[in-house]
Order: structure tokens, then sequence, then C-alpha cells
């Protein structure tokens, strides 16, 4: 091998530019980052209003799913950044961790280390908040997490409908309770996109001791023995390498992931001798994928709203001090809500959108509109990543098996009932003007209907290297040494939320892991804390 780096990073996505930046805050340590796009210098990244704008460009990935029964046969659009900053360089912003709940389920099934108070401290130390330090929150962190500059004031709108709905007022569903409905915070920096390359890479590279590879597809892991020596990777045609003296960390994704072990002899057996690739070691890699599923209910509006903000003298006032329309991200708010009886969390998260969006958020705005998006947060329907074909260009075979299971198809149902109702209150009914994609009625036969027609993907895959399954709790390939995964392949399962600050959560603690650093101390929960969030998630 012609470059030796004492670690190698595959992916210089959420997790991957966090893994990076905290190995090479040692100044001794050199880290390699290979990522498959381009530099993030788009300027169209920077700005929050325009995330739509970059579906289906140079820096997405542009996969899909196959046919998906549960969709009426159609085949999904998912979009991923293939981009240095991932898909925190394409994503909406929205900052949410999940719920508590979540986190011990993890713990409970065997992630040791990986239960909510685990993980809260890196949350913490990833964040500086623009409303400070409290027991949930970190300030003078990497990762900027702010309120809107700027706030739409369709949304409150919205808000207020979700209020005269009967739902209670939460200003920060990352705090003692999920449920109920407000503004949202956004991984947002003076106005503009705060992506884990502008976070942790950006400076760590500014440093000195971090090399990022752009236009590096990684083919395939280099072995020696049973021990990951390297990566394998194509840049301008010509096949090149670079050597991991410690260890190699992959964090190309729910996709990219399982996808380089199969190419790499990780996976079935059956499945990598289909493609005459020889087996390494025999785990379920690629099986266990989950995502939100999402469907909008969209109605027109007299009011004039974002679109109508949509000027050059806006562009330029965002150009000059990062305020006004086009420094929002649209997903400004919404609410965490229980669909039926008997659940401990919430199991459907509803975006509250200022805008007309459909076709996957690809088709064209109609005009002033407002969107209510829900979506489940707790799927039990499984999926998997497979091959295609043995070559790395290739684009996996993914099949999420959505709506497989029956609750999910409630949950479903009961979100979209909820998005109708709320469309119904006062505040709505005021400034609606007509429907402009909404389902026959709200009959569990049309609902379906609907759903099985428009649902997609709201961009949360997950759990396809699950601890327990392809990895241990310190994120170790079984059965491979110096090979670690981080990103949200790694979940046993899919968060109730966004998934962009866990990413960033696993790729502190993963950090952490490597380094043999001791955990950060867990918060003392007093009885009264415990009291206070039993409470309120009532």
């Amino acid at each position: 091998m012609s470059v030796s780096r004492d670690y190698v990073v595959i992916g210089a996505g959420s997790a991957g530019c966090v893994v990076a930046a905290r190995l090479a805050e040692d100044p001794g340590v050199t880290v390699t980052v290979l990522e498959a796009g381009p530099p993030d210098t788009d300027p169209q990244i920077q700005i929050p209003l325009a995330f739509g704008m970059m579906l289906k460009s140079r820096i997405d990935w542009d996969l899909g799913t196959e046919p998906e029964p549960g969709l009426d046969g159609r085949r999904a659009y998912l979009p991923r950044g293939k981009v240095v900053g991932g898909s925190s360089s394409l994503n909406a912003m929205i900052y949410m961790r999940g719920n508590r709940a979540d986190y011990d389920e993890w713990e409970a099934a065997g992630a040791a280390g990986w239960g909510y108070e685990d993980v809260l401290p890196y949350f913490k130390r990833a964040e500086d908040n623009s409303r400070g330090a409290d027991a949930y929150h970190g300030a003078g962190g990497p990762l900027s997490v702010t309120d809107h500059a700027s706030p739409e004031p369709f949304v409150d709108t919205m808000l207020q409908a979700g209020l005269e709905y009967g739902l209670a007022a939460n200003a920060d569903p990352n705090g003692a309770r999920q449920d109920g409905a407000g503004r949202w915070q956004a991984t947002i920096r003076g106005g503009r996109r705060c992506s884990a390359a502008r976070a942790y890479l950006h400076p760590a590279v500014a440093r000195g001791n971090v090399e990022v590879v752009t236009g590096a597809l990684v083919t395939r892991i280099v072995f020696e023995g049973s021990r990951a020596a390297g990566a394998e990777f194509l840049k301008d045609n010509a096949l090149r390498q670079v050597r991991a003296d410690r260890e190699v960390i992959i964090s190309a994704g729910a996709y990219g992931s399982p996808q380089l072990l199969l190419l790499s002899g990780i996976g079935p057996a059956a499945e990598l001798a289909g493609h005459g690739i020889g087996v390494r070691e025999e785990l379920p890699v690629g099986r266990g994928l989950q995502d939100h599923l999402v469907v909008s209910g969209v109605w027109l509006t007299g009011q004039s709203g974002l679109l109508a903000q949509m000027t050059p003298a806006n562009l330029d006032r965002f150009a000059r001090d990062g305020t006004g329309p086009y420094s929002s991200n649209v997903g400004e708010g919404g609410a965490f809500v229980r669909t039926r009886d008997g659940l401990d969390a919430p199991d459907v998260q509803c975006v509250f959108a200022p805008l007309a969006l459909h076709q996957e958020l690809t088709g064209p705005l109609p005009g002033p509109g407002y969107s209510l998006s829900p979506y489940i947060l707790k799927p039990a329907s499984r999926g998997a990543v497979t091959l295609r074909t043995p070559l790395p260009h290739s684009k996996p075979r993914i099949r999420h098996n959505y709506l497989a299971a029956e609750n999910d198809r409630r949950s479903m149902i009961g979100g979209l009932r909820f998005a109708l109702a709320v469309n119904r209150q006062p505040a709505l009914r005021a400034v609606r003007a007509a429907p402009f994609l909404v389902p026959a009625s709200d009959s569990d036969h049309d609902l379906l209907d609907f759903i099985q027609r428009h649902a997609h993907t709201v961009y949360h895959p997950a759990s396809t290297c699950a601890i327990g399954q392809v990895v241990d709790p310190e994120l170790r390939v079984y059965g491979i040494d110096a090979l670690r995964i981080a990103d949200t392949s790694i979940m046993p399962t899919v968060p109730r939320g966004n998934t962009n600050a866990p990413a960033i959560m696993i790729g502190e603690k993963a950090a952490d892991l490597i380094r043999g650093l001791p955990p950060l101390p867990r918060r003392e929960r007093s009885a009264a804390d415990a009291r206070l969030e039993v409470r309120q998630a009532r």
C-alpha cells in the first residue's frame, strides 16, 4: 500500500465526520476519510430552504426501492447525501433525538452501554444549543442547535390548530417529554445549515492531521488474515489503496455500509455465493432494515405564506445576514402523538410544513399551500439491503417491506386521520382555500388506499448492521479485527424521531470506544426528575 494512516474512515456523512474529527483531537494521530461524493461547496447546501432543490442532483445517491407490496407495487425514491457531510448536507435539519424508551429498549435487548442515560451525555457533548445548557442539553459543542431566526408565521397557524385539536404545547420534544406540539429546533448556525462537515470535519482538516479524499468510491475492505488492514477505492478511474495501521471505520450509512461489507465477503453465505464472492465471515448483514414512512395531506390557502416570499430580495437578505424566509428549513414545527390507547410512547410524528409538498417532495409547488405530514415512528416491518451485482458501482437492491405489519398500518391510518382532524380546526379552516392532495374520505379503506398510493420515505433508514447481529456493543464487526461500523446501520431499531442527531451521537460515542476512553458519566437522575418525566409523558 502506498499510503498509510492510523485510521481510515469510510464515508464523510453525519457519523463519519464526527468520528474523524474526534480521533484527530490527538495531534499525533493521522486520519484519512474516503468520500464518494464531491466537496460540500455547492452554495445551495448552506441555504436551509433549498434542501428540496438538491434532491436528484449530483450530490444525491438517488437510490430507490424494489417494488414495494405495501405501497401498491410502487418503487420508492430514497435520497441520500453523496457529498462531504453526507445526508447532513442534504437533509431538512430538524434536530430530534428520539424517545427515552428507544435507547432503553436497545439496552434491554443486549446493547450494553446504549441506554438513554448512557447516550444522553454524548448528545449533550455534541450540542451547542442556543437556549443554553440544562439537564437535557449542552452548550459549547461543535453542532449548532438553534431556534429559527425568522419563524414562518403560517407554522404558528398550524400549531394553533394542533392546540385547538387538544394537543399539549411542548417547546422541547428532546427534553422531559416527547408528546405534544410546538416549534422544533434545527441544526442551523447563523441562519445557514450546520452540517456534520461544517461542525466537525472542516475544523479537523484545518488542524492538519485529517485528509479527506473526495470522489473516492470504496470497492472493498482490504484484509490481512482476519484483520481489516485498509480500503481499496476507485478515484479518477484508478484503483488505489490506503492502509489503516490501527482501525478501519465504516460510516457509509444504512444502505452503503451493508453493501460494502457484502462486497468484502462479510454477510449471508448464500447471497455472497450467488455473486461469486468468497465468504470471510457469515453474518446477517443487510437484514433488519427499518425506515419511517410518511404521507402528506396537502391543501391550498389564500395566505401568501412561504412560497410568495421566495424572492430575489429575500435571497439577498439571506446572503447578507442569514435571516428571512431562506433561513427556514420548512419543517419548523409539528407534533408527536399517540394514535390509540395503550401505547407507552408516541407512535406518530407529524410535520407541519408551510408548503404544498407532494410527489416525494420533488413535485412542482402548485401555489401557496401547506402540508400535514404524519409518519410512523415505531415500525415493526423489516426489510433488507442486498447486492444487485458484485460491482461496487451498482446500486444495492433495497426492499423496506413498508406496511407489512398490521400495527404499522394502524399507526399510519391513525396518523393521517389525526392530520385531517387538525386541518378541520378553526385556525386552519379560516385560511384554507381548497384541498390539493387528500384522501377520498376518512374511512380506514380510503385512508389506507391513499397511503399506499402516496406514502414515501422520510429519510431515516437504519438497522442493517445492528448491534447484536453484525456488531457488538463496542461497534466491532463480529469475527473481524480492527473493523467497526459507526452510523445508523448499527441501531437495533430506528428511534422515534429524525435520525441525524442520533447518527451524530453514534459518532461521538464510537470515537470514545475506538480511543478506549471511559464512557461519559451518566446523568444523576433524581427521583423528582423521574416523577416529572412520567407525569409529563402521560
